[in-house]
């Protein structure tokens, strides 16, 4: 397997070992990482507002409006004044002050997500969907080139694909990282399972069925490509999904951010934007605890 590029530094005059560096992302994975940042971002503010122009998500081929699987509205409360409601099946959740119903308490405007969430902040349908292909047309290609450079760079292979010998530790790689203990010195150079499976997830499953769900709901590709409304299911099929991806990516990326965060922001940063990153040490043992397992031997 091949390592990164190394990079050390001068021993310091403490007697400290010197920290190693590595080359840990490429110029092209950095330059696609941020271009995406970027994208998605248009792509998510965007979107919400094109889903304002009609807040409501059906399985099938049609609309049934009268029972969604989803919708954000606001009804009038017995006393005249508005509410937002959001349902979802079955069930009615009141969400005013931040779905169906928000803004200033003495302004309120009744739009599914508030104004800023949306990309513009006004109701400006056409606006909304010139950002979001915009940005798509720019987000799907660079997908697609990342994905051929993963596969026939061997990257995929070489970073990404799990080992046999990963999936025996997955639970203590869980609890690892549900007590916030991050892998350091030499395990940190390689992603860990539960980092793989997600890159893989985000990677292969969901942001190919963003694209997907996406070119579904547009009539003209649906004339020259009709197997894709067969495949989700019908246009109000692959619109839901493409809702759900939506979701699902929005929640990595918050998982991500805040993960980034907890284990050395400035590291991970500077990994992202030069490349470089600062192999974390090995803790010192504690040499009470040494002696107390010699002697336990």
């Amino acid at each position: 397997m091949r390592f990164p590029t190394v990079f050390t530094r001068p021993a310091t005059r403490d007697g400290d070992p010197a920290p190693t560096v590595i080359r840990r992302h490429t110029r092209f994975t950095r330059l696609w990482h941020w271009v995406n940042v970027i994208c998605l971002i248009v792509l998510l503010m965007s979107g919400l507002q094109i889903f304002n122009a009609h807040p409501a998500l059906y399985w099938g081929k049609d609309s049934s409006f009268d029972a969604p699987a989803l919708s954000i509205r606001a009804m009038r409360g017995e006393e005249g004044e508005w509410r937002g409601i959001t349902q979802l099946g079955g069930y009615r959740f009141d969400t005013t002050g931040v779905l169906g119903i928000s803004g200033p308490v003495d302004a309120r405007e009744r739009r599914a997500f508030p104004a800023w969430a949306t990309l513009p902040g006004p109701r400006w349908l056409s606006a909304g969907r010139q950002w979001h292909f915009l940005a798509g047309w720019i987000f799907a290609p660079l997908l697609i080139a990342y994905l051929l450079y993963l596969v026939i760079g061997g990257h995929l292979r070489r970073r990404l694909l799990p080992r046999r010998d990963e999936w025996r530790r997955l639970g203590q790689t869980l609890g690892e990282h549900l007590r916030l203990r991050f892998p350091t010195g030499e395990e940190a150079r390689h992603y860990n399972l539960l980092q793989k499976l997600a890159y893989l997830l985000v990677l292969f499953v969901i942001l190919p069925l963003v694209v997907l769900t996406g070119l579904t709901m547009s009539p003209t590709l649906d004339a020259a490509w009709p197997w894709l409304l067969d495949v989700f299911g019908g246009r109000q099929s692959a619109r839901t999904l493409h809702f759900l991806c939506a979701l699902a990516l929005l929640g990595f990326f918050l998982i991500h951010v805040a993960l980034v965060l907890v284990s050395g922001v400035a590291n991970n940063l500077r990994s992202m934007i030069t490349g470089r990153y600062v192999l974390p040490p090995d803790p010192i043992p504690d040499p009470s605890e040494e002696a107390r397992d010699e002697q336990d031997t």
